[in-house]
């Protein structure tokens, strides 16, 4: 028997790994998107953080707004289209969007009359 073959074999099955390997890498198909930007609010004894603070976003990029209330209130993003999210008396509540066009958008709290945060997008 000769080792020639089993030889010729593995090669021809290395050959093969790393064309698919260098085809899946160089793939125009695939689009990485970023991360979500996550923006902590927590509101208390009706103050506010943060406040006013700026947060820079990516155009389509995810927004997510993690809320920590102990009262009930309504977050808006003035935006085009606008975003509004109901928020209860409770921890942890998660609020997630994305903004298209480029500028600077105020995510405000109603209740409290406050600019949380600035979105400015590019």
């Amino acid at each position: 028997m000769s080792l020639t073959r089993p030889v010729r074999l593995a090669g021809a099955l290395l050959a093969v790994a790393v064309s698919l390997t260098g085809c899946a890498a160089g793939s125009s198909d695939f689009s990485a998107s970023p991360a979500a930007v996550v923006v902590k609010i927590t509101e208390q004894d009706g103050t506010v953080e943060p406040s006013g603070d700026t947060v820079k976003v990516e155009q389509g990029q995810d927004i997510t707004l993690l809320v920590s209330s102990d009262a009930e209130d309504e977050i808006h993003v003035h935006s085009d289209p606008e975003h509004e999210f109901e928020v209860k008396a409770e921890d942890d509540q998660e609020f997630t969007f994305s903004i298209d066009d480029p500028g600077t958008y105020e995510v405000e709290s109603h209740e409290l009359g406050v600019v949380i945060v600035k979105l400015q997008v590019s």
